[in-house]
């Protein structure tokens, strides 16, 4: 659930604001909402820090190091960072310049190693006592009529062009267009690139070094993130008649801590509800069981708005339940189940935060329960020749599937509008929301009637009048029915359409589950056929199914996020009214 927010405003004397900051970090509460944009010499040269510091780190993390810092909490205190950074930055900067001039040099010594080792200087030599030498790489069947009064030498013949130089008395005239001489011979660029590529070597490893820093650069990093939003507050801060004032969020059972510790540190407070126009943070609690959701909704950037609905129960329901028909296959839900417990107990050594692993169990469990109900396993069709039934086998039909789909759609879609009118209650519009539930119901079975060509029940025309009726005059009652009724009209033309698109657009799951069990079937089929014979045939045969179910095993879970994922962002979203909008709450803290 959305936990309920205060809005506080404190107010101090200019000189007690600096240890009153200070005093409100150490509880870390309070949500702070700048009145000004935060300015300042100070911040200035810390995000001037803080840019430095990220760089070097991102350096050592690209160079794949891996490591903590050695150094006592001691020796810390007396390094500097900011240099030690610059250090790094420029050593990477100097890497990047000589790998693009090895690359130059190699582009040189590719183009020039046809033409053999010659000194440029010569060359030149050879102009100033007037006589022309000039390269020049013609077409095979151009260089016949290559005539100049000169001398020609053929150096090669290569992929259809002759590597040819002229030689003459004076200035050569000639269509073709000349190679440019090269600044130095090719010994002398082959000996440049060692010479280059040692010392990258030696920068490389003397970037190394600095990884023995790593540990304390992220330490800095994140006292000086700290620093910088000490500092946002202190000169976010609003003024007036010569009093200082902050204001933030905070959650409701805090307001208490908050008026003693205004109390002792002498400041004046103000706690209100928020109002309509305010940006209220975001902070959602849930049982822990809930919680599983969260890191998916951490790794997709979504929050709902202070006033939206926490949607983290059906989305975890039916994200559980869209993976188990996208993945389809009891084999691929042991294999993730597998791989998770693997990578899980390679964090818990290291210490690391597992919350993610427990949804990657549930989801997987989806996976094996979904493959055991329809005869899935690593494919479908060879269980079902070993004799195998599948326990449910409406769900391993595809018309069966099909029905299921719109089913779970309707179910899905309505359960958004059940929500958003029990919300509504005791207002009248809360009606609407039935009627939509009315209309969604009456759109599954003209949905089965038009893909399935199931019948038409009779009673289908009574949901789409009473959906119709409920609509047009809830949407907006008022007093004057005639307003209402053209407010819900509108509403209703320019919804009932992707009301009904939306539930049709949950077919995608029996389309992209097929798809997938259709490959495991595919590369199974062409497996058996080269398995035959002797056991070189059947090593590849065992080859093609496990590249088959291999790229099943690794495209899963990117169908469920494209489709399983949006079905709960987009479609059920759009009809609980969630619009994804809500911000953190980060309160400042230690």
């Amino acid at each position: 659930m959305i936990v309920k927010m205060k809005k506080i405003a404190v107010i101090m004397r200019p000189q007690d604001v600096d240890k009153g900051i200070k005093q409100l970090r150490k509880h870390g509460i309070l949500h702070i909402e700048h009145q000004r944009q935060p300015k300042g010499k100070d911040i200035t040269l810390l995000r001037d820090d803080l840019k430095i510091l990220e760089q070097a780190i991102n350096i050592l993390s690209e160079e794949g190091f891996v490591g903590q810092s050695i150094f006592s909490s001691e020796a810390r205190h007396t390094v500097d960072f900011k240099t030690i950074s610059q250090r790094i930055v420029d050593l990477w900067k100097r890497i990047n310049h000589l790998e693009e001039f090895a690359l130059n040099l190699r582009q040189q010594i590719s183009e020039w190693q046809i033409w053999g080792n010659f000194d440029p200087l010569l060359v030149q030599g050879l102009l100033d006592k007037g006589i022309q030498v000039k390269f020049y790489k013609i077409p095979l069947r151009e260089f016949k009529k290559f005539s100049p009064a000169a001398i020609v030498k053929k150096v090669c013949v290569e992929n259809g062009n002759v590597y040819c130089l002229v030689i003459a008395k004076g200035q050569i005239q000639c269509e073709f267009k000349e190679i440019g001489l090269p600044k130095i011979s090719l010994i002398q660029m082959k000996s440049r690139l060692r010479e280059d590529e040692a010392y990258m070597a030696e920068l490389r490893r003397q970037l190394k070094e600095y990884l023995t820093y790593r540990g304390a650069l992220l330490e800095a990093r994140d006292q000086i993130i700290k620093e910088i939003e000490f500092q946002e507050a202190i000169y976010g801060m609003g003024q007036s008649q010569g009093l200082t004032y902050l204001v933030g969020y905070a959650p409701s059972e805090t307001q208490q801590t908050l008026k003693e510790l205004a109390k002792k540190e002498k400041w004046g407070i103000l706690i209100t509800e928020p109002s309509e126009t305010d940006n209220v943070p975001v902070l959602i609690r849930n049982p822990r069981w809930v919680s599983i959701i969260n890191p998916l909704f951490k790794f997709l950037e979504i929050l709902p708005g202070y006033r939206e609905l926490d949607i983290s129960l059906p989305f975890l329901i039916f994200i559980s339940i869209f993976f188990g028909v996208l993945i389809g296959d009891a084999g691929y839900g042991i294999v993730y189940a597998s791989i998770g417990f693997i990578v899980h107990q390679k964090a818990r050594q290291k210490k690391q935060n597992t919350g993610v692993f427990f949804l990657f169990y549930v989801l997987s469990f989806c996976a094996i329960i979904w493959g055991i109900l329809t005869g899935t396993f690593f494919g479908h069709e060879w269980v079902l020749r070993a004799g195998y039934k599948p326990l449910v086998p409406a769900l391993a039909n595809d018309k069966g599937l099909q029905r299921f789909c719109f089913f779970l759609g309707a179910l899905h879609l309505s359960l958004a509008h059940t929500w958003r009118g029990i919300l509504k209650l005791p207002s009248l519009s809360a009606l609407s929301d039935v009627g939509w539930i009315c209309l969604l119901w009456a759109a599954f079975y003209i949905a089965r009637m038009l893909v399935l060509g199931d019948g038409f029940p009779f009673f289908t025309k009574w949901l789409i009048i009473w959906g119709i009726f409920l609509v047009v005059i809830f949407s907006n009652p008022q007093k004057n029915i005639f307003k209402a009724f053209g407010k819900g009209l509108g509403a209703l033309a320019l919804n009932i359409m992707s009301s009904f698109t939306d539930l049709v657009s949950y077919i995608r799951l029996f389309a992209v589950g097929l798809a997938g069990v259709a490959i495991a079937d595919a590369f199974n089929a062409m497996a058996s056929m080269v398995a035959r014979g002797n056991f070189f045939m059947l090593i590849a045969g065992a080859l093609i199914a496990l590249i088959g179910n291999a790229l099943g095993i690794v495209l899963g879970p990117v169908s469920v996020l494209v489709h399983g994922v949006r079905l709960n962002v987009l479609e059920f979203s759009s009809h609980a009214n969630v619009s994804w909008s809500g911000i953190e709450y980060k309160p400042l803290k230690e």
